[in-house]
């Protein structure tokens, strides 16, 4: 049991020393000590609060960023929605025009058509004309030559101017 319980002085001195140690410690070590552990809880909440706005702010920038990219795509949409209605309108105006033009050519060519065929219609009808004349003096020669032939025309002649 000796073993087990310690002697007075031993008791005595190791507590004396224990003693003095700790208001050693605690006249120079623990404001120290204990000042330190306070910054170091101060700058960690520090960091920690930092984290927190830094972490809103991206969280804001995220959403802002995702509004702007959002924005941006509605913009492209009307962007490429207004280049189709604009294409299709030149296409159009360009198909009316074609149109208009090749309608113009139509008429042209009908006109030119309408004119040609009265000219040759004209041309036609002088033609038969002359042929008409020129095989109606020949006619009327071969009548006139004989005697018979010029009185029966001066009579036919007369009959005609009276019945106007």
């Amino acid at each position: 049991m000796d073993l087990l319980t310690p002697e007075f002085g031993l008791f005595f001195w190791t507590l004396l020393a224990f003693l003095t140690v700790f208001f050693i410690l605690r006249k120079f070590a623990w404001k120290p000590i204990l000042s330190m552990l306070s910054e170091r809880e101060k700058g960690i909440a520090d960091s920690i609060a930092t984290a927190e706005r830094v972490k809103g702010e991206m969280s804001q920038l995220k959403a802002e960023n995702e509004k702007l990219l959002a924005q941006a795509r509605e913009e492209r949409t009307a962007m490429l929605k207004e280049a189709k209605e604009t294409r299709d309108k030149i296409v159009g105006e360009a198909k009316d025009a074609a149109k208009a033009e090749a309608n113009k050519i139509i008429i042209d060519a009908q006109h030119q058509i309408e004119q040609q065929k009265n000219a040759a219609l004209t041309q036609v009808k002088n033609e038969i004309g002359s042929l008409a004349i020129s095989v109606a003096e020949q006619i009327l020669r071969k009548q006139l030559n004989a005697a018979d032939g010029q009185e029966a025309y001066m009579k036919m002649l007369a009959d005609d101017i009276k019945l106007n």
